[in-house]
């Protein structure tokens, strides 16, 4: 069966880093996927938007999958799962999106790393790691992405990959249910890299 999943899922590019290796999500993954995100479930609810009643179905799974392709497909986005070098352990996720062409070139970061892989450094790899490959493959010329105040692990991972605060925004998004002020950073691709 994983072969055949190997053989059926939308295909993309696979992004080596210093301890991840990025790939696009595959059909075969939702077991590791699913266990991993009900496991951390209390951990991440407070930071994402609320989760759907059948989020963690195979079926929702399956949904998911469709809109990676096809955001891929048109360049919209890359959503990657971040796992091991050797591509055996799911760590969490990191997702390039909302990209913008023409007079903007720009894209969106957010990532997730599951509970117990957190504060290992795995976020700030896999933020650096998908930092290469959207200003040299996609070629980006600006990421933004922006955290909770609250969250001082995540801005501590946008601040040691090069992030650079750039302002506040009232009620940006939805997370868990409620409208949330975030900071906001930047990263273009001449500054100086961490």
């Amino acid at each position: 069966m994983a072969l055949l999943d190997w053989m059926t899922d939308a295909t993309g590019p696979v992004v080596e880093g210093q301890g991840v290796l990025l790939r696009p999500p595959r059909t075969g993954d939702y077991a590791a996927w699913s266990e991993s995100r009900e496991q951390s479930r209390h951990y991440l609810e407070p930071w994402e938007p609320s989760w759907p009643d059948d989020d963690l179905t195979r079926a929702a799974y399956r949904r998911r999958l469709g809109v990676y392709a096809r955001e891929m497909e048109l360049g919209h986005a890359w959503p990657f799962f971040v796992f091991d070098p050797s591509g055996r352990t799911l760590y969490g996720a990191i997702t390039l999106s909302n990209v913008r062409r023409g007079v903007a070139e720009t894209g969106t970061l957010g990532y997730w790393i599951g509970q117990p892989f957190a504060g290992q450094g795995l976020a700030t790899a896999a933020v650096r790691t998908m930092t290469r490959f959207a200003f040299q493959s996609a070629r980006l010329h600006r990421l933004e992405a922006s955290c909770l105040p609250t969250n001082l692990a995540s801005r501590r991972v946008l601040e040691k990959a090069g992030f650079v605060k750039e302002g506040e925004a009232r009620a940006y998004l939805k997370i868990n249910g409620v409208w949330a002020d975030h900071i906001l950073f930047g990263l273009v691709c001449d500054d100086p890299v961490v």
